[in-house]
């Protein structure tokens, strides 16, 4: 076998390293990829691929979750109604669909790392030029751009998926999420200060800064050796094997890494196998759902802390018959937030890790499927309590309740879905859900911030179906990814 050069050392031309493959000489050992994952196990490699590639988390949570803080302000500021705040998010989620089918094709066909390293060059400097919109239009045009270049940021999802043994992807991956909480923390923060200070302008340029950092540092994660190896660049594959076992202080499996290369790679037509159409069809399915209640949730926060929809305040409030300013008039609602309403956003988002340690427990003991489909029952049943008369506290305690429980399918159908499906189509398969699932996101803000203004239990009822169609779809999915390892091909 021919000898990895120097270079190979460097992460970036891990892939770009091309050798002839030989047939093993009679009698000698081989070894596969999942073999060697398995042999070298756990260690301080992995530690930093959490970190790094988790931290990604982070960035898009910031973007996805900026809409949500800054549109009380474009609200006012370009005095908007009701649908075109929704289209903003849902100009976001398009950008989104749209470009997640074609970075996951690419990234099959040309690396994780690539494709990765483009969607944070392109989601940093669109973001950026948000910041100087200077109209809706302009607005709306660049945000949906921005959702382009973080629909690739799910490549750091299957970088790690594929780096890690089959044992700990299903703690491990799950507690990702933190780096999500931080995210969206940090910019519902963020937005508390910057916003009645400096501007959304500037929340969005501060924003942009984690994704820009995080650039430098990707040059320490390796291109995927699954995906070397998928493609025949073996000597890049175990020049990576060599550098994570060095770095764990571990061996590397006794011969020769030997596993045939596949030339038919990112294939739409390869979903839609046989083997696997039942199974595409319903993760689909339950990621349009998922992604319908998850921002459906969000967006009904914010609504609810813009409008004061808690019961019994409406018919509470008197209006004052002297008040007949323009913003009395004006139906876009304008209503900033106050420190209350930040301070009641933070306290339902921290709920999105609160039932992390259940939720590890449910996939790894429970298994994927039946721990999908019981969070996405109690999520139907939580959206019908938002519906009961109660005060702010009890409120606030059923979006805390709700975000965890949205949370927590999220964890789920992400881990399922980069078990599920081979090497050869896993980013693929990665996109396209990511598609669809950004097809219930635009969904989304028509039924938080227009269906529910006309009838509040008509928009819960809708939510509340929809999770409980996908979660029949999870306890029906045909295959149990739990403990098995990952394949590499059809």
């Amino acid at each position: 076998m021919a000898t990895a050069p120097k270079e190979a050392e460097n992460a970036i031309g891990l892939e770009e390293i091309h050798t002839e493959r030989q047939e093993p000489p009679k009698g000698q050992k081989t070894f596969t990829v999942e073999e060697a994952v398995e042999t070298i196990g756990f260690g301080r490699f992995h530690i930093a691929l959490f970190l790094i590639m988790g931290s990604t988390g982070v960035a898009e949570a910031m973007e996805i979750m900026l809409i949500a803080v800054v549109s009380p302000l474009i609200r006012c500021e370009w005095q908007l109604q009701d649908w075109q705040v929704a289209l903003v998010t849902t100009m976001v989620f398009f950008g989104y669909m749209v470009f997640s089918i074609v970075l996951g094709l690419l990234a099959d066909r040309y690396g994780r790392w690539k494709i990765l390293l483009l969607s944070f060059l392109w989601a940093a400097y669109f973001s950026l030029l948000t910041s100087f919109a200077p109209s809706y239009i302009w607005f709306i045009f660049l945000r949906a751009m921005v959702g382009g270049g973080v629909s690739g940021h799910a490549q750091g999802l299957i970088i790690k998926t594929e780096f890690l043994p089959t044992k700990y992807r299903g703690y491990m991956l799950p507690l990702s999420q933190v780096f999500w909480l931080a995210g969206s923390l940090l910019i519902i923060g963020l937005a508390s200060v910057v916003n009645p200070t400096i501007g959304w302008r500037w929340l969005i340029r501060i924003a942009s800064i984690p994704g820009i950092l995080l650039i430098l540092v990707f040059k320490f994660i390796p291109e995927s050796a699954r995906y070397n190896v998928s493609t025949g660049n073996v000597a890049a594959a175990v020049a990576t094997l060599q550098r994570i076992a060095k770095m764990n202080g571990a061996v590397m499996p006794e011969g020769m890494l030997r596993e045939p290369a596949k030339e038919r790679r990112g294939r739409f037509k390869d979903l839609i196998h046989p083997k696997y159409l039942r199974t595409t069809l319903q993760i689909w399915i339950i990621w349009l759902g998922i992604a319908f209640a998850y921002y459906g949730v969000i967006l009904a926060s914010a609504e609810l802390l813009e409008r004061d929809l808690v019961c019994g305040s409406a018919a509470a409030t008197v209006q004052d018959p002297g008040d007949d300013s323009e913003e009395s008039r004006s139906p876009c609602h304008c209503h900033l937030f106050g420190p209350a309403a930040y301070q009641t956003m933070i306290i339902s988002t921290v709920g999105e890790i609160a039932l992390n340690p259940l939720n590890i427990l449910g996939i790894n003991f429970l298994g994927r499927r039946l721990s999908l489909c019981i969070t996405m029952g109690c999520t139907a049943l939580f959206f019908l309590l938002l519906n009961i008369c109660t005060s702010s506290t009890g409120m606030i305690g059923f979006l805390f309740m709700l975000r965890a429980l949205v949370s927590a399918n999220f964890n789920t159908i992400y881990i399922y879905t980069a078990e599920v499906y081979p090497t050869t189509m896993r980013a693929l398969g990665m996109g396209t859900s990511g598609s669809l699932c950004r097809v219930g996101a635009m969904v989304a803000p028509f039924i938080s911030q227009v269906l529910m203004s006309a009838s509040f239990i008509g928009a819960l009822c809708l939510f509340s179906s929809v999770c409980i169609v996908c979660a029949i779809s999870a306890f029906t999915l045909p295959i149990e990814t739990k403990g098995r390892a990952l394949q590499v091909c059809i």
